[in-house]
């Protein structure tokens, strides 16, 4: 993830996309410590933010779009999957697949 994870996430908003990735950068903004190592649990606000992001979620388009933004800033801060795979778990948040930074979002 999705989740999650403050990778900055998120570049610019998708034309096509209910949820910004605007909105996926800030949500997961604090998770960014626990997915890449530097932090050796999620904190509460990591998982705030991701239940807030969950919430906005209407679509299994605006699954795609975040499962997009979440992999943008995996790839270039140094996310590491062993880190991530934890966080729905440790935050309590059903995602319904495997959260990795290898997850295809179109599936």
């Amino acid at each position: 993830m999705l989740f999650l994870l403050s990778f900055r996430f998120f570049l610019a908003n998708s034309g096509e996309a209910a949820v910004p990735y605007t909105t996926v950068d800030a949500n997961a903004a604090a998770c960014l410590g626990f997915a890449t190592g530097m932090a050796a649990k999620p904190s509460s606000a990591c998982c705030d933010g991701l239940q807030q992001l969950a919430q906005t979620v209407q679509s299994v388009e605006d699954k795609k779009a975040i499962c997009r933004c979440l992999k943008v800033g995996a790839k270039s801060l140094g996310i590491q999957d062993r880190f991530l795979s934890r966080i729905p778990r440790a935050c309590n948040i059903k995602v319904g697949f495997p959260v990795s930074v290898n997850t295809n979002c179109e599936t």
